[in-house]
């Protein structure tokens, strides 16, 4: 464990140096990096294997060529999103703000206006990293929750890089501490939640089909909306070419007080769903999201 933790630390102190410099560039010759880093990562086939059995399992009816060419596509957004992640070191949070289109700003300042709290869902689609921009438009303190890095030094870097909108990072077991404490000050919030992340083995409660696998879904969102009687906003984000995004806002249709349980959760998992089959490309195929089968689940009880 003392020699992970030291090669941790040694890998933070030779990385950090040099990111830093990468950083200062304009964000037109870190797309040039970008260009770079993709003939490596796809010369290399980069978690080739993991990325190709899920887009299978995905498309069944899609053929190799078009596979092929939905990982290469993610191959080229992915260090898109490596070299836009790296410019948040430095670079002016309004050109970002510039890069990020809202199309229905209304939605959220009215919510707000109203006196509600709400619940961001989004997914690890397009650049998740760079939405937390849009809440310097609203009167509310904007919320960020994130799993913990294991290497202590880079989870400080980014914690440092994405409070440079002005959100707060909270880990995810410190959420609801937080959110009672905003809740005795009455102070309104808007708190985002990424919802396509793999549930933990301890978490495999609900279970859905989506991209045509049986899925165990987190609930996360659900839970706090209901328990903080806050409304539901799907913050959906599309790619309109490199470094360019627009923002829509689709609230959740019902009542969350009295919606029927995993509705809001199959809601979201859907517009999630929708977006992919879209445009694929822009989906983070690279993570093992399915981790754990309903076989597992099963064998459990």
């Amino acid at each position: 464990m003392a020699k992970q933790k030291e090669k941790r630390s040694l890998g933070f102190t030779i990385a950090y140096p040099l990111l830093w410099l990468i950083a200062r560039l304009p964000l037109a010759l870190l797309y040039g990096i970008s260009n770079f880093l993709f003939i490596i990562v796809a010369g290399f086939g980069y978690r080739r294997k993991v990325i190709n059995k899920n887009l299978r399992n995905s498309f069944p009816d899609k053929s190799e060529l078009e596979i092929r060419k939905i990982r290469i596509g993610f191959y080229r957004h992915f260090c898109d999103l490596f070299a836009e992640t790296i410019a948040l070191m430095h670079i002016d949070i309004d050109k970002i703000q510039k890069r990020v289109e809202v199309c229905n700003p209304e939605v959220m300042q009215e919510l707000l206006k109203e006196g509600n709290d709400v619940i961001a869902v989004l997914g690890h689609y397009c650049n998740w990293e760079w939405t937390p921009v849009v809440s310097r438009q609203y009167q509310a303190e904007g919320l960020s929750v994130y799993r913990p890095l294991k290497n202590k030094q880079f989870d400080k870097l980014m914690i440092k890089m994405r409070g440079r909108f002005g959100s707060r990072n909270i880990p995810l077991n410190s959420t609801a501490r937080e959110i009672v404490k905003l809740k005795q000050q009455n102070r309104r919030f808007v708190l985002g939640l990424i919802s396509d992340q793999s549930p933990s083995k301890f978490e495999l409660n609900y279970w859905t089909n989506f991209l045509n696998q049986n899925t165990a879904v987190i609930l996360g969102p659900e839970k706090m909306a209901k328990l903080t009687r806050s409304k539901v906003v799907y913050w959906q984000l599309e790619k309109i070419k490199r470094g360019r995004y627009r923002m829509t806002y689709i609230p959740y249709p019902g009542d969350v007080a009295s919606s029927p349980e995993f509705d809001i959760t199959e809601w979201h998992v859907r517009l999630l769903e929708n977006q992919i089959k879209k445009a694929p490309q822009y989906w983070l195929w690279s993570h093992k999201r399915w981790k754990y089968s309903y076989l597992y689940k099963s064998q459990d009880l």
